[in-house]
C-alpha cells in the first residue's frame, strides 16, 4: 500500500454545496428534524408534513411519514401523492430527491445523494439526484444511490443496493442489485 504523505485538504472540491438556504435555516431544521421527525416519539404524520411543507419541501396529499424518518433538506425534496414513508427511513438529500405518486419506502430504506470519489486524495463529495417513479417500492433495509432513477412500480427488495437505474415493472435484488423478474400488477 502506498503512502504518499499529508493530504492537502487545500485541493478538497467543495463546489457541490449549495444546499439552497440559509446557515440559520439549516440549523432550525436541525432542531425540527430531531425533534419531529427522527424522534420516535411523534406518530403524527400530518404534524410532519407540514413542517416539511414549511421549510419548502413539495408535499402532495395522503402522505404517511412513520416515526423515525430522518430528511436531511426539506427544501430539496419533493413528494407526490399518497406515499408511505416507514420507520426509520433515511432521506439524505445533498441535492434533488422527487418521489412521484404511491411510492413505499419501507422500514429503514435510505436515499443517498452523495458519495465520495475514492480514487482522489481529498476524498472529494459528489452528488446525484434520485427519482423515484409513480408506483415503486424500496424495500427494508434497501439502498438507491445517487444519480439513481428507479422506474415506474420498480421494485427494489429487502438489503438490496440500487446503484444503477432500475427499468419499469422490474423487480431487483441484491447488492449491486440486478433484475429478477417482472413485475405483473393484477
Amino acid at each position: 500500500m502506498q503512502n504518499k504523505g499529508r493530504v492537502d485538504l487545500s485541493a478538497y472540491d467543495n463546489s457541490w454545496f449549495n444546499t439552497g438556504a440559509g446557515a440559520l435555516k439549516r440549523a432550525i431544521w436541525f432542531f425540527v428534524n430531531a425533534l419531529f421527525f427522527v424522534n420516535p416519539f411523534n406518530p403524527i404524520s400530518s404534524v410532519k408534513v407540514l413542517l416539511l411543507r414549511a421549510f419548502g419541501a413539495k408535499v402532495g396529499a395522503g402522505v404517511v411519514i412513520k416515526p423515525g424518518v430522518n430528511v436531511k433538506y426539506p427544501w430539496l425534496l419533493t413528494i407526490g401523492n399518497y406515499v408511505w414513508i416507514g420507520e426509520n427511513v433515511w432521506i439524505d438529500n445533498l441535492t434533488s430527491i422527487v418521489i412521484q405518486d404511491n411510492v413505499v419506502l419501507s422500514q429503514g430504506a435510505m436515499l443517498l445523494t452523495g458519495s465520495h470519489n475514492y480514487k482522489k486524495a481529498t476524498f472529494d463529495l459528489q452528488i446525484g439526484e434520485i427519482m423515484l417513479q409513480e408506483g415503486c417500492w424500496i424495500g427494508a433495509q434497501a439502498t438507491v444511490c445517487p444519480g439513481v432513477t428507479c422506474g415506474s412500480h420498480s421494485v427494489l427488495s429487502v438489503g438490496s443496493v440500487a446503484t444503477k437505474d432500475l427499468e419499469a415493472y422490474t423487480i431487483y435484488q441484491g447488492n449491486p442489485a440486478i433484475p429478477k423478474r417482472t413485475r405483473e400488477i393484477l
